[in-house]
């Protein structure tokens, strides 16, 4: 079967869960940080459990096609209640699961959000051991690759590099700090590279914690392949460079955050879904954005990502500020 695009990376049952943590906060003259902390030995009660699919290849999977994008997700989930759950899940969504299932599904344990974040335990179980004679042939324009480490990411390095895919990474901080010489094989291969600040800085050896400004960036990462370089910076907005100009997108004024988790997946996956659909650069900076603040509303990855319709509909009542100019000269 022909496919639009075919979503790469992990799928997870996540739990949400609620509790009365007490958020601690550690400060020395090298390391600012805030922790969540659980008294020792004791029972603590959670007030609310909510269950969703996570994880960035089934979160993408279903942002494309509820784009309107004939999709896949290929990736691979243990052989279990959790599995089950999750193909039933994707099926819903109208995303056909093309991988194959052993061991246990991967599981996150996200604990109570404090000023719109929070803490993930992260069980990676199946997503890690995806292997080459698993993979069945596909047919594809578009891979979208989100995270994926050790076996598996190899398996689907090798994969990408034997075929003409055009494809979109969305890569994790574990494989950003590998760094470009690490990643060539795959970043050589990619047309649209997204990042967050941290990532950015971590990929190219910099010190995340003083990072420079995002131009500088996207300076020292045009001199690798990728067509289009996207960084994200949360409240601070999107920064894009497409070979000719830089883009700056802003958030939409008075944004009311309940819950972080998938917004990075949304904006990634909705950004790349505009540009298969031949939507400019522009445009799909505000798609993306409206996409992923719609998810920014909610708890769960994918509550609430949009259809096309209501993506179209949702960005016209936002009025959001996008410039648009020659990427700034080093120095």
């Amino acid at each position: 079967m022909h496919y639009d695009i075919v979503a790469i990376g992990s799928a997870t049952v996540d739990q949400f869960a609620d509790t009365d943590s007490e958020l601690i906060r550690i400060e020395t003259p090298t390391m600012q940080e805030k922790l969540i902390a659980f008294p020792l030995g004791s029972k603590i009660l959670i007030r609310k459990l909510e269950l969703a699919t996570g994880g960035g290849g089934t979160n993408c999977a279903v942002a494309l096609a509820r784009l309107g994008l004939k999709t896949a997700y290929l990736g691979k989930i243990g052989d279990d209640g959790n599995g089950e759950y999750v193909v039933r899940q994707l099926a819903g969504e109208h995303v056909d699961f093309i991988g194959p299932r052993e061991g246990n599904t991967g599981t996150s344990i996200i604990l109570n959000s404090f000023t719109h974040d929070r803490t993930i335990l992260a069980y990676k179980g199946a997503n890690n051991n995806l292997r080459p004679d698993e993979i069945k042939p596909f047919d594809t324009h578009w891979v979208y690759l989100a995270s994926m480490l050790e076996t598996s990411f190899d398996t689907v390095v090798d994969l990408i590099c034997r075929h003409a895919f055009r494809v979109a990474f969305n890569p994790s901080n574990y494989q950003a700090e590998l760094g470009y010489q690490a990643l060539s094989r795959l970043i050589d291969r990619v047309e649209i590279l997204v990042m967050n600040l941290e990532e950015a800085c971590k990929f190219l050896g910099l010190d995340y914690r003083k990072p420079p400004a995002a131009t500088t960036l996207l300076q020292e990462m045009a001199k690798l392949p990728p067509r289009i370089f996207v960084i994200t910076d949360g409240s601070a907005g999107v920064h894009v460079y497409d070979r000719e100009f830089y883009y700056r997108g802003l958030p939409a004024p008075d944004l009311q955050v309940v819950e972080a988790t998938g917004a990075g997946d949304a904006f990634a996956s909705t950004f790349t879904a505009a540009c298969v659909l031949g939507e400019p650069v522009e445009r799909a900076i505000h798609l993306a954005m409206t996409n992923a603040e719609s998810v920014l509303k909610y708890r769960g990855a994918k509550e609430k990502l949009l259809t096309r319709a209501e993506l179209v509909e949702a960005a016209q009542q936002v009025q959001r500020s996008i410039s648009k100019m020659p990427l700034p000269a080093a120095g």
